[in-house]
């Protein structure tokens, strides 16, 4: 099966709000699509989602590697996922998002060859599962009200809440919101790389006492492997790493040093579900589970994603919801799943199973 073209389409996503983190505040998302065709009619989609501060990357850089990447691949074997990667990694290194477009649709191809739905292709162990809905950084008592909504009126049971600023502030939210949900809703907190190896285990400690919190990511600068280790001996609470996770080289590392409880996985870190398949393999083989996170994506990467949580029993717990942070979720984009009350359930059509074209 012979690759005879790829398009290159820009998508601008509006969100509904702007979303602050420890690092960066956003009101859109500026996104990459591809298609890829080949010579027997069956096509597939991808999406590059490329954020600089975690992987480097702008929609400039993210065009001129997939036009890169475009010379080499016409004439190749588009079911020889391998090869392409292997392909890509010579012509270029990092550029995880541009690389995770094309990855992505690959494997859409390969499950409309095969005639099944991704999630099936890439492992089958379920159909469905839960996310989380993620409470941006704002006003503690804003961030409580929020929550109460999304709990409430979403139905949402798994709340992550952002912090990584002020310390203080991020226990006082935490203190807000598990006052306004009660205690049966399960909070994690994402400090984004925000705080001190000091800051950290003082406040992951106060997480636990004023909000039975059950998992803080990334407390530490990326780099700090170390520092997450020794975060994660002194308190109660399960430590996620996010940031410091892009390759299965980092994950080694990370397990190795008993750095994280669990491991982050996010296709535009790692460049798709090639890697995050050995991402996955050696944190099982470690005895640690993941987590499917995403960037700001529409539904193509997001498919993909929840693809990838259904198919692997190690992933169990999930973080696919930024498409619903936009203004309009669908784009256009209808099929590949359903969300009600927090619970994706997976679309039994080929591939990504969803409805698009370009």
């Amino acid at each position: 099966m012979k690759i005879t073209d790829i398009k290159i389409e820009k998508l601008y996503i509006p969100m509904k709000k702007p979303f602050k983190i420890a690092f960066a505040e956003q009101d859109h998302s500026e996104n990459i699509l591809v298609k890829i065709m080949t010579d027997e009619g069956i096509w597939g989609i991808g999406e590059a989602a490329p954020f600089e501060p975690v992987t480097g990357e702008s929609n400039e850089t993210v065009i001129c590697v997939l036009n890169l990447f475009r010379q080499a691949l016409i004439g190749m074997d588009a079911v020889n996922i391998e090869q392409i990667h292997v392909m890509m990694d010579r012509l270029i290194v990092g550029n995880t998002a541009a690389k995770a477009a094309i990855d992505i649709a690959l494997y859409d191809i390969k499950g409309k060859m095969m005639g099944q739905p991704l999630y099936k292709v890439l492992g089958g162990n379920s159909n469905s599962f839960i996310t989380d809905m993620t409470i941006g950084i704002d006003t503690p008592e804003n961030m409580a009200a929020e929550a109460k909504s999304r709990v409430e009126d979403d139905g949402f049971s798994v709340l992550k809440i952002k912090a990584g600023i002020n310390p203080e502030n991020d226990i006082r939210a935490i203190k807000l919101i598990r006052e306004a949900v009660g205690p049966s809703v399960r909070l994690r907190v994402d400090a984004n790389q925000g705080y001190t190896v000091n800051d950290a285990i003082r406040t992951l400690n106060a997480f636990d006492e004023v909000g039975g919190v059950e998992a803080v990511e990334q407390p530490v600068p990326y780099w700090d492997v170390d520092g997450a280790a020794f975060i994660r001996s002194k308190v109660n609470v399960k430590v996620m790493l996010d940031e410091t996770i892009h390759t299965s080289i980092d994950a080694a590392r990370a397990v190795k040093k008993d750095a994280a409880d669990i491991l982050n996985i996010k296709l535009m870190k790692c460049g798709g579900l090639y890697e995050a398949e050995k991402i996955n393999a050696i944190a099982e083989a470690n005895h640690v589970n993941c987590m499917v996170g995403c960037m700001l994506e529409s539904k193509v990467a997001i498919a993909a994603g929840a693809s990838f949580v259904a198919a692997k029993a190690n992933v169990t717990e999930a973080d696919c919801d930024s498409f619903m942070y936009a203004v309009d979720p669908e784009m256009g984009m209808s099929g590949g799943f359903t969300i009600k009350n927090g619970v994706y359930t997976m679309s039994e059509k080929p591939g990504l199973g969803l409805d698009i074209d370009f």
